[in-house]
């Protein structure tokens, strides 16, 4: 399995690199080069800190021996469950994040944390195990999830947003102990996809999403952001790197679903033109921990291997993911994500904007876009622009959105 990874991811580099660039992992720097720290989020001392770090974040992997999945009676999601598999690290980042802080580092020590414990378990590979690969395959079977196949990021973002309504509808009947305690907001056009421009993230969406997790009974929730882009045709527009790049440098960051075409990886930061990621590739037996059980043997579940691959060369299809853990978080969010539109050069990732979604009179799936009345006139008209200009690109420029 690992030579069949090789031969599709190529001959990645594993370790840190000699380079004395800084790396951001999951919107924290840390200086390889001597030098003062210039603030909270940055380590002075470096390469032995990021590793740490690394090593902390929880590694999700093929597993072998696990409960009969589908009609073909699998027992293992080895070849076929690499985007399964980088979701739910994603995802499990952004529960750490949620329950123990960003800064928060894998234990030395037994008992662990029940916190720690307990997120871990709902990953396991059984139906019990709310987030496990059985029950994300059932939730997705409406966007073509289907054990033995692969599915892109697009798909994959949606499962989960059908996941989060269940666990709405969990709180909702008064059950608190959710496997989703966060809202989620997929960021894309209609459910078909939508052709030309960058998908835009609406203010009023969120908070309205927010409350409907809440039931009403509060303003904000915490929320989860899943932004799949599809960049280019065989790889991604250059264009688009140097935004995609300072996505790492956001507090708000979980990281980003990508790879190359039918291998997907998990990319947790950044240093100079490298994308640094975690590997779902590797074959394990199945291990589930009882939520109980602060002893569990959990080192499966972490990885000190640093991998990485030329930002430039991976795959176009990916999803980009940001926690914000209140009101305020978000905000913050949205000034970054504005700022970094703002220095695109044409070639934003998403906009943000204030607005309600309104009906297109001309689309008869009754889908919704965001649209401003008067503020963010400029937002569309640049978007029509840039559609406009893309289509006189090469192919190489086409941007399409899923």
């Amino acid at each position: 399995m690992r030579l069949l990874q090789e031969r599709i991811l190529g001959l990645c580099k594993t370790g840190v690199s000699n380079s004395n660039g800084d790396i951001w992992l999951l919107g924290v720097c840390y200086k390889v080069s001597s030098g003062e720290s210039s603030s909270d989020l940055t380590h002075a001392n470096g390469k032995a800190a990021f590793l740490q770090d690394l090593s902390s974040r929880i590694w999700i992997t093929y597993r072998k021996g696990f409960e009969t999945i589908g009609d073909l009676k699998l027992t293992s999601d080895a070849g076929w469950g690499c985007m399964i598999r980088s979701s739910q690290m994603l995802v499990a980042q952004a529960l750490l994040s949620h329950h123990l802080g960003r800064s928060w580092s894998k234990p030395t020590h037994k008992p662990f944390d029940p916190e720690y414990v307990a997120i871990l378990h709902l990953f396991g590979d059984s139906e019990a195990s709310s987030l496990s690969i059985h029950n994300l395959l059932k939730y997705g079977k409406g966007y073509g999830l289907a054990a033995g196949s692969w599915l892109g990021p697009y798909a994959m973002c949606r499962t989960w947003e059908t996941l989060a309504r269940i666990s709405r509808e969990q709180i909702h009947l008064g059950d608190r102990n959710v496997s989703l305690p966060m809202a989620l907001y997929v960021v894309s056009g209609d459910e078909d996809g939508e052709r030309g421009g960058a998908p835009v993230l609406c203010i009023e969406d969120a908070e309205r999403i927010c409350a409907s997790f809440c039931g009403g009974q509060e303003s904000w929730a915490p929320l989860l952001l899943l932004v799949p882009l599809v960049l280019g045709l065989d790889k991604v527009n250059p264009r688009y790197i140097p935004s995609l790049w300072a996505t790492f440098t956001f507090p708000q960051s979980t990281g980003i679903l990508g790879g190359k075409p039918g291998a997907s990886t998990y990319i947790v930061g950044v240093q100079d033109d490298q994308a640094l990621y975690l590997d779902p590739h590797e074959v394990q037996s199945v291990v589930n921990i009882d939520p109980g059980n602060l002893e569990a043997e959990t080192s499966s579940y972490h990885c000190n291997v640093v991998r990485q691959m030329p930002f430039d060369t991976i795959d176009p299809s990916l999803a980009i993911g940001f926690y914000c853990r209140d009101k305020d978080d978000f905000e913050d969010f949205c000034t970054r994500a504005a700022e970094i539109a703002s220095n695109s050069n044409g070639a934003p990732l998403f906009t943000v904007t204030n607005s309600k979604p309104v009906k297109k009179g001309a689309l008869a799936s009754g889908s919704s876009v965001c649209e401003d009345e008067v503020s963010n006139q400029k937002l569309v008209l640049e978007a029509d622009s840039f559609e406009g200009e893309a289509n006189s690109l090469s192919n190489e420029d086409d941007w399409q959105l899923l």
